[in-house]
């Protein structure tokens, strides 16, 4: 959410926002600004969702989503920066950060790199030892979080297809992102009551368990999506609540 930048807009964050209960609010460096900041932050709180940082790498060109090689106090220092940027917004509605979600390729980097991963919960902790982790299904970001105590939500993607590894498809490729809200509801009905999806090459993919579910602000169905996918989980006796509420 929040991934607009001065005159140009991204994603449909008014329509989507009534049918979330966390959202992952961009921090300045991959996309969004101070005014989309803070407007993004007020509609979160008139609608009651919980805000999370979603910090990412300088890249506002390359959306974010292109790998970068920086030193790790360049990354520590990184996340600081944009979680404290969207904490000063936050606090100033009377209001709290729940969580921090890595954006992008520094989140697919930092799933596989342990050092990676390393400097982005030092930064977590620096600011807040209270804030939620989110983190791919045992990934390395996850495992790294665990062992320091940081909390954790196990995150899977209702927009996005995986591969037999448990990552997910590269968006060069046509089949990446699932855009047909039926077929995502079914899938992240699998994932939470199973703990499993079924990858790209018809394999079986174990996650174990969840704790949120992913939609992508910029996927053009997402807020089909997010109505569709709050509408199913709840018709499966699945209870949508923010992760604050229960980890």
């Amino acid at each position: 959410m929040g991934e607009s930048y001065g005159h140009f807009k991204v994603g449909r964050d008014v329509e989507i926002m009534p049918h979330i209960t966390s959202a992952n609010v961009a921090c300045g460096f991959h996309a969004g600004d101070p005014v989309t900041m803070a407007r993004t932050v007020e509609l979160a709180k008139r609608f009651k969702v919980e805000v999370g940082a979603h910090p990412g790498f300088p890249d506002l060109m390359g959306f974010g989503r292109r790998e970068m090689t920086l030193s790790l106090e360049e990354i520590r220092n990184y996340i600081i920066y944009q979680i404290g940027a969207l904490q000063a917004f936050a606090k100033a509605l009377n209001m709290s950060l729940q969580h921090v979600k890595p954006h992008g390729a520094m989140y697919d980097m930092a799933s596989k790199n342990e050092n990676i991963s390393k400097a982005i919960v030092e930064a977590v902790q620096t600011v807040d030892p209270h804030l939620i982790v989110f983190a791919p299904p045992k990934s390395m970001l996850a495992k790294m979080a665990a062992k320091v105590g940081q909390r954790v939500a196990l995150e899977v993607f209702a927009d996005r297809a995986y591969n037999s590894d448990g990552t997910l498809v590269s968006r060069s490729r046509s089949n990446a992102v699932i855009e047909d809200p039926k077929l995502a509801v079914e899938r992240v009905i699998k994932m939470i009551t199973e703990g499993a999806v079924t990858a790209i090459d018809n394999k079986t993919v174990h996650l174990g368990e969840v704790h949120t579910v992913c939609v992508h602000g910029d996927t053009p169905a997402a807020a089909e999506l997010a109505r569709k996918l709050k509408t199913g989980l709840r018709q499966a006796k699945i209870e949508v609540k923010p992760v604050r509420a229960f980890l």
